[in-house]
């Protein structure tokens, strides 16, 4: 188990914030190395905390001016409302069909098709003559929160990325690459805050004596590697596009799928 959790933890860490789906890359890494059931699917969501955490850090200097100053601050009021605004329709439409994804859509079949989907719509987006207006996560304006918040539900198909789905989302309805990626990034915190909760509170009872450790480790590589990561998709993002992102997303799909068909 030692390896495994090791393994999780840097392929989390790895995939959270980069638009190729951390949740799909580690469904089919669990199947490869033979770690499946409702304890994969635990380990699968609680490690994100990790990541998630990986961006509050990185972010502590803003996010904490924005608590302080919430109450007499209305830029920082109108950040705080748009997240919560672009949080509410994941959070709604995760509620409902919770049950039907974890019994129906974690598999690599599934992933592989959520992954060769999202690769087509990245060049999609990216091909688009789209005019990149808001240049600032808090300029982002409450229409533009909701229009990403919807956006964000079509990354509840494992392996499509809530990453892309959100960053697609920004650049589709004006957020310039690097705002649309920020943006992103806060989104994170408190949707997967959430669905982790929500995941341990239904699912803690799959845990055997001793996960805990793993989980442990887990977390404090997937925390570790995930700002690496952040800091390297943000210096990315500011002189390039997401096209290699989409190719990788292809190549990874048809491979699950050939993979597959092999067996």
């Amino acid at each position: 188990m030692l390896w495994i959790a090791i393994l999780l933890g840097i392929v989390e860490g790895l995939t959270e914030f980069l638009p190729i789906s951390s949740t799909g890359h580690l469904i089919v890494v669990s199947h490869l190395v033979g770690f499946g059931g409702k304890r994969a699917e635990v380990f699968t969501i609680f490690i994100q905390l990790g990541a998630i955490l990986s961006v509050v850090w990185e972010y502590r200097a803003r996010l904490t001016r924005v608590a302080v100053g919430f109450r007499r601050s209305a830029p920082a009021r109108r950040f705080v409302v748009n997240l919560g605004l672009a949080f509410l329709p994941a959070a709604l439409f995760g509620l409902a069909v919770h049950d039907f994804i974890s019994d129906h859509l974690f598999s690599p079949a599934t992933v592989a098709a959520a992954l060769m989907a999202g690769a087509v719509l990245i060049f999609v987006v990216e091909g688009l003559p789209l005019k990149h207006e808001t240049r600032d996560s808090e300029e982002v304006t409450w229409r533009q929160a909701l229009l990403i918040g919807f956006a964000q539900c079509v990354a509840l198909w494992p392996g499509f990325s809530r990453s892309a789905a959100t960053i697609l989302g920004g650049m589709s309805v004006g957020l310039d690459r690097r705002t649309a990626t920020e943006f992103s990034f806060f989104l994170a915190i408190p949707t997967m805050f959430a669905a982790t909760v929500y995941d341990l509170v239904k699912n803690y009872r799959w845990l055997e004596p001793g996960d805990l450790v793993w989980l442990a480790l887990s977390f404090v590589l997937s925390f570790l590697v995930a700002w690496a990561s952040v800091r390297w998709l943000l210096r990315y993002v500011s002189t390039h596009t997401f096209r290699v992102f989409a190719w990788y997303r292809l190549v990874f799909g048809l491979i699950v799928l050939l993979a597959l068909y092999a067996l």
